[in-house]
């Protein structure tokens, strides 16, 4: 129990990095929450209009992800389960910034990554495949964590099917607002032109 609670309070503080608006300020962007969505994710970051900075906020996030499952690793496969959902958590409800994070998708494929790569990746290449389709991040999203969900379901134990559909609700729900305007057809595009 010691070591399932130590896992989850690393995993939670990792996750509660915000990069998004650490990188956007140390670029001189400032407050990345004042421009877009108001959120510290990379798909925001992608709207200040650097196609970099957004890369780096979407390998850092992931990667916070991956670290905290590495670190639950080494003290069982449990462990490493309870980091990963709360570096999640950690994500969506940063203490540093009033509990209010990011939508975690970046975060979640970090920890999936780790836990099982091969969802990791079909899931990667879902996302991929409908926002090129339909220019709509949010929407891929959704899409990619249900198919993670449904896969994870299918060739994963059930123990990290469960964490991994957990993680999955979690991203829908912090989704409720781009769910609204995408019904709404109000909700922004992403454009994967250079410049």
């Amino acid at each position: 129990m010691i070591q399932l609670l130590a896992a989850a309070v690393i995993g939670y503080f990792l996750g509660s990095i915000p990069w998004g608006l650490v990188l956007s300020r140390l670029a001189g962007r400032g407050d990345i929450r004042r421009i877009g969505s108001g959120n510290i994710g990379a798909t925001n970051v992608l709207r200040s209009g650097s196609k970099g900075l957004a890369a780096l906020t979407l390998l850092l996030d992931m990667a916070k992800g991956m670290l905290a499952v590495a670190i639950g690793q080494r003290w069982g496969s449990a462990a490493a389960m309870s980091a990963a959902g709360a570096a999640v958590i950690g994500h969506m409800f940063p203490c540093w910034l009033g509990f209010r994070g990011g939508k975690g998708v970046a975060t979640a494929l970090g920890v999936v990554t780790v836990l099982a790569w091969p969802v990791a990746l079909a899931a990667a290449l879902v996302w991929l495949a409908v926002a090129l389709l339909s220019r709509y991040s949010s929407l891929a999203a959704l899409v990619a964590v249900a198919a993670a969900a449904g896969l994870a379901a299918g060739i994963t134990e059930r123990r990290l099917a469960v964490v991994v559909t957990g993680i999955a609700v979690l991203v829908v729900l912090r989704h409720h607002a781009n769910i609204r305007r995408l019904f709404a057809g109000s909700e922004s595009r992403i454009s994967f032109k250079k410049g």
